[in-house]
Formats: structure tokens, sequence, C-alpha cells
């Protein structure tokens, strides 16, 4: 009975097995093959570091060029392209250490 006093439904008696108190462990699923394109051939290896470093020292040198011309930039309007030089070079900066790391751990070429 429960606390109602009411008989319980038959499917409320039935005996189930308990569910377990965390979900199973996935399994292991299979390594993905290297993408490739519709003709077969294999994807070109790159070197995240270096793209990365290029381009957070390309952003840099624009910052550095863009900074004395502050006050025209701000002028005609186009300071904005200063704050995106050094958006890209301080992206660039907090992205190396993660490139690192996910080459280290073999996710990255």
């Amino acid at each position: 009975m429960s606390r109602t006093g009411k008989p319980r439904s038959p499917a409320a008696t039935s005996t189930t097995p308990p569910a377990p108190p965390y979900p199973a462990q996935p399994e292991q699923a299979e390594p993905r093959p290297v993408p490739s394109s519709v003709d077969g051939t294999k994807m070109m290896a790159v070197d995240a570091r270096r793209v990365v470093l290029a381009g957070t020292v390309a952003f840099g040198l624009a910052f550095v060029v863009l900074l004395p011309f502050w006050s025209w930039l701000g002028e005609h309007g186009h300071r904005v392209w200063l704050w995106t030089a050094l958006a890209g070079t301080v992206l660039g900066l907090v992205a190396l250490p993660l490139v690192r790391k996910h080459t280290g751990e073999g996710r990255l070429g």
C-alpha cells in the first residue's frame, strides 16, 4: 500500500533491477581516420605552432606600425584597426600555450 492507503498498481509493484548510481562507461570510440579529399589524397600536415606564431607576429607588427598614427586613425574613424591588431596579438599569445599543450597530447599534428 502507498502512503495514501490505496493499493499500488500492478506495474508499480513489479520487480525491476535498480538503475546503477552512475551511467555505464562509454565504449572506447574507434580512432578517426585521417580525412582525405574527394580524389583520395591525404591532407597536408601543418605545424600549428608556426602558423599561430606567424599570425601573432603579423598582428603585433601591425600594431606597432599603426601606433604612431593614433591621432590620424582617430580623426578618420579608423582606430578600430589599431585595436584589432592588439586583439590579434593578445589572442595569439593566449593561443601559443594551448597549441603547445594540444600538440604534446597528440591532438594536433
